[in-house]
């Protein structure tokens, strides 16, 4: 069954839309189960001004609501996933989550004026303050339609209704997307599978910034990958590769590939970052 993902600034209305979709569907006698952001940090005994502000807490529950969505998809449910999502690689993941299993997806985002967003957001008991707010805000990447992991693409401003219809003929009329390679579960067929996915991606992202530092961007041979990387380097630095290279083993890990596909999947992941990596096949 299909998976609605929320996604937005502070004080958006995003649990007002996910209140207002479980209504509709269950209307529609469709059970429904809302995964909640704002709950899961509440159950951890944290503030959410507190949460945003520690990358640790953050990855943590993230990993936490990630798995309750992976659980919770099934045959017979709507999971609708209230939460920030404002990261793009995150919703990436959740996109994966859901083809891997053969589901319909689509992502509502929730626009807003920010200083109205702030306005809302001084009403409620469990609020952000001003830094942290903005810091939220700067922070956000805003879902692009042109993304398959972000298609399709919904955006809904307060005041606005819910294109209920829309949303109903795109997760339950339209056919998924076909598993493939990269988010197909796999048993491990190889004792050595993790030292051989941190070595792999290891090498190729040494090999990219090996062929920057000398000042090559374009037709990198990367070790393993049959397709050369032509690359615009302006804004890639090692860090951007450390944090993607630790999302795709973290993912990986969870979804074991044939070994010798890797250094492809890998460089298909870099692609979908939205990088400035570009992949060109010879």
């Amino acid at each position: 069954m299909p998976l609605i993902i929320l996604s937005g600034i502070p004080s958006s209305g995003k649990t007002t839309r996910a209140k207002e979709l479980q209504e509709y569907f269950e209307k529609k006698n469709v059970k429904v189960i809302v995964v909640s952001e704002t709950d899961a940090i509440s159950k951890a005994g944290f503030t959410k001004d507190t949460f945003y502000s520690d990358s640790q807490k953050e990855k943590h529950i993230r990993g936490v609501l990630k798995s309750e969505v992976q659980r919770l998809i099934n045959s017979d449910t709507v999971v609708i996933f209230d939460g920030s999502n404002y990261i793009k690689g995150y919703r990436y993941e959740l996109y994966c989550v859901a083809k891997a299993v053969k589901c319909t997806q689509c992502t509502i985002h929730c626009e807003i004026n920010i200083e109205e967003a702030f306005r809302f957001n001084q009403l409620r008991d469990d609020q952000y303050s001003r830094s942290t707010f903005d810091e939220l805000v700067m922070r956000y990447e805003t879902p692009d339609g042109q993304n398959r992991w972000d298609a399709p693409l919904f955006v809904v401003f307060p005041g606005d209704l819910l294109n209920f219809e829309a949303i109903n003929d795109c997760l339950f009329n339209k056919k998924p997307p076909q598993p493939n390679m990269s988010t197909q579960n796999a048993p491990l067929n190889s004792t050595n599978f993790l030292y051989e996915l941190d070595k792999i991606t290891q090498e190729i992202n040494q090999a990219i910034l090996a062929a920057l530092r000398l000042g090559f961007s374009e037709n990198i041979r990367l070790p393993g990958v049959s397709r050369d990387l032509t690359m615009d380097c302006g804004g890639i630095n090692a860090t951007q590769l450390t944090q993607l290279r630790r999302q795709f083993m973290t993912y990986t890990k969870m979804h074991p590939a044939d070994v010798n596909t890797i250094p492809n999947l890998y460089v298909q992941f870099l692609k979908s970052s939205n990088l400035d990596v570009h992949v060109h096949v010879f």
